[in-house]
Parts: structure tokens; sequence; C-alpha cells
């Protein structure tokens, strides 16, 4: 499913009773909760991660957990809010032990993030870490050399790789090439993106 093929019936609302209530994958037998994703129904960007984590899967919230906490850090630094943007997952329930789901999982639970995609139309996806990044876009290289670079997923929509939230509270530098130091430079990136957008003259 893409931007061009939602169904007219399908709405955000639909979607999410759809995915709360899914049993496609054996994921479903060990959730506490569904976590569908939160924010701005016609966000203009979207910030896609891997899966939830424990504190998202007993909130039924996405990135609320110590990685959110710095995720928010990060948009606060440069005046994004998070009621501005869509924030979700490949998967939308806690792997256990928050290992990295499998690829039967991500199989299905990605038509879920496509259908996200075609219902919000975001012109940005900002994918968060190496395993979204790769299931999105297959042939990109490692998080570590794809970050910051502006790709484009589906021939239309722009996707920017950074670096999960949680690979900054392993490596707290901020010195200059830090992980810290080029995820400020990456979020500056998607600020002046936004900015950019909102100062172009509408038609």
């Amino acid at each position: 499913m893409d931007q061009e093929t939602a169904p007219a019936t399908l709405t955000l609302d639909v979607l999410k009773a759809r995915v709360l209530a899914c049993t496609l994958c054996p994921l479903y037998e060990t959730r506490t909760n569904v976590v569908f994703g939160e924010g701005a129904s016609e966000a203009e960007v979207m910030f896609v991660g891997e899966g939830p984590g424990e504190v998202e899967d007993n909130t039924g919230r996405p990135f609320v957990g110590p990685a959110g906490q710095k995720l928010d850090e990060v948009l606060n630094s440069v005046g994004i809010r998070r009621e501005d943007i869509f924030i979700t997952n490949v998967v939308k329930c806690r792997p256990p032990g928050n290992r990295v789901p499998s690829k039967t999982e991500m199989e299905s639970c990605f038509p879920y993030l496509e259908a996200q995609v075609a219902l919000i139309q975001p012109s940005l996806i900002v994918t968060l870490g190496n395993t979204s990044t790769q299931w999105l876009l297959p042939d990109a290289p490692g998080i570590t050399k794809s970050r910051g670079t502006l790709l484009t997923w589906r021939g239309g929509i722009q996707l920017l790789p950074m670096f999960h939230p949680s690979y900054l509270l392993r490596y707290p530098s901020r010195e200059k090439g830090s992980p810290k130091y080029l995820t400020w430079q990456d979020i500056q990136r998607v600020k002046a993106w936004l900015d950019e957008r909102r100062e172009r003259p509408t038609a």
C-alpha cells in the first residue's frame, strides 16, 4: 500500500482499531499494549523507530521510555513539538526482551506502517536507527554511513536516517563527531527542512 492506494474508507481511527486487534504474528501473545503511534494526522514529518520497549508496551504510547525522553530532548533542542509530527515504529508490539524484530514480524506489521504513511502523507520520514532505515531501504548502508543523508523512498517521499535515541544514551559525549553531535546536526537539518516548507508561498 502506498500514498496513492489507501482505500477511501480507511481512516487513522479505523486503522488503529485494526492494529489494536491484530494477531498476525506471535508478538501479540506477549504484548501488554499495542503501540500504534501518535501525533498529527497530517504531519509533514513522520519519525519511524524499530519497535516498542517496555515502557511503551506498558503505556501504549511510542517513545516515552528513556530513549523517548532523549528523543524529546533532541526535538526540543530545535523547537519541534511532538504534537506537530507523527511518531511510530516498524512493529507495533514489543519484541520480548527488546530484541530486534524478526523479518517475519516486520513483514506482518509492515502493511500497517504503509497505511499510516498513505493516510498521513508525510513529505519526510525520519528513520531512527539501523533497523527501520534498512527495512524501508534495504540497499542503504549502515546507519553510521547513511545518517544525515537525504534519501528517497518509493520515488516520492524524502527519507532522512538518524541515530536511534537509545544509541545516544550509550554514547553521551557531546564532542565533535560523537553520535550526539551528529544527531544535533541531523535534527537541525529536519528543522531547516520544516521551516523552508512553511515559508513557501501557497498557490
